[in-house]
């Protein structure tokens, strides 16, 4: 008996890759499963090495309907992530995520499109956040998804990227000065953590429990965890470089001004800026509780990266710390 086609885009990426990898190697998924995996390139060594695991690879660009159509063909499932960030271009982004869902509408044989989402801030936020175009952008294909009769979709909401923070967010200011992470949100503001390589544990539930999660947000985060939370716990881990590691909350435009000076376009910046005010005011995913996540991935939950052991392997701080 054939194996069932998931078609996994961006599969040389964050979230795409961590997609293909689960599905080439997880035993629940390997009997019954085969991966297509779509990137731009198929000759890069990303992509080869992919190949080298099992996978078809294939080549397809978002702009060009029919070329995902023919990625797409035959398959079962589809995993769809686009990158906002690649052009900062809301539009191209709602453009791209049409495309997608479009032809796996088109699909006969498919029966299940898992859409890589985000919250509209501007509802939610009444229009107080207008500027989070890379949530709107997103929740804007998801609205389109849902208008469709019988479209089988679900949600996969990503939290916050805990990669965002290691020798970025999370820096010293100047040489042997103390860690310091800058935001402009009080210390006890509560965010999703998510590490991308998590990515395919939460599409392996969403997989295995079709029936129960068709139309629904599947919200992938390890935890909450605050500015102050993230701080204390660098403590712990280094007590030694991080003895006198610090939360420092600023003002929103000293902030934007912090973004602007390293080089970012000003409406990127307001973008960010309002990003972050999102987790203060409005909670990143609306308030919305992790347990019913947490109990669609069963004993896998255990396996989430926390915030704890993402900055204990992170090669990003720049220096092995003590």
């Amino acid at each position: 008996m054939a194996k069932k086609i998931i078609t996994v885009f961006g599969a040389t990426g964050a979230q795409g890759g961590s997609v293909a990898d689960i599905f080439l190697s997880d035993p629940k998924l390997t009997v019954d499963w085969s991966v297509r995996a779509v990137t731009r390139d198929i000759n890069k060594d990303s992509s080869k090495k992919l190949a080298a695991k099992g996978a078809e690879v294939v080549a397809a660009d978002l702009n060009d309907k029919a070329s995902i159509r023919k990625a797409i063909d035959g398959s079962t499932a589809v995993y769809a992530v686009t990158n906002y960030w690649e052009k900062m271009d809301a539009d191209l982004e709602i453009t791209q995520g049409k495309n997608l869902v479009d032809a796996a509408a088109a699909t006969p044989t498919l029966t299940h499109f898992i859409w890589s989402s985000l919250l509209d801030i501007n509802k939610l936020s009444k229009g107080a956040l207008p500027h989070v175009y890379h949530f709107d952008s997103k929740a804007a294909v998801e609205e389109y998804a849902r208008s469709l009769p019988n479209f089988p979709a679900t949600y996969f909401m990503p939290g916050f990227y805990v990669s965002n923070l290691p020798g970025q967010m999370f820096r010293q200011l100047e040489p042997n000065g103390p860690w310091t992470l800058t935001f402009p949100i009080k210390s006890d503001s509560p965010m999703p953590t998510f590490d991308t390589r998590d990515t395919g544990l939460y599409v392996k539930a969403i997989v295995l429990n079709r029936d129960n999660v068709l139309g629904k947000r599947i919200y992938g985060a390890t935890e909450y965890i605050t500015p102050a939370e993230i701080v204390s716990q660098f403590q712990e881990l280094f007590p030694e470089d991080g003895k006198d590691a610090k939360y420092n909350q600023v003002p929103a435009e000293v902030y934007k001004g912090i973004l602007q000076s390293s080089g970012m376009p000003e409406f990127a910046a307001q973008e960010l800026l309002e990003n972050f005010l999102l987790f203060e005011q409005f909670g990143y995913f609306g308030g919305e509780s992790l347990d019913e996540t947490h109990q669609l991935l069963g004993e896998d939950k255990e396996k989430l990266t926390s915030w704890k052991k993402h900055a204990k392997g992170s090669k990003a701080w720049g220096a092995e710390l003590k």
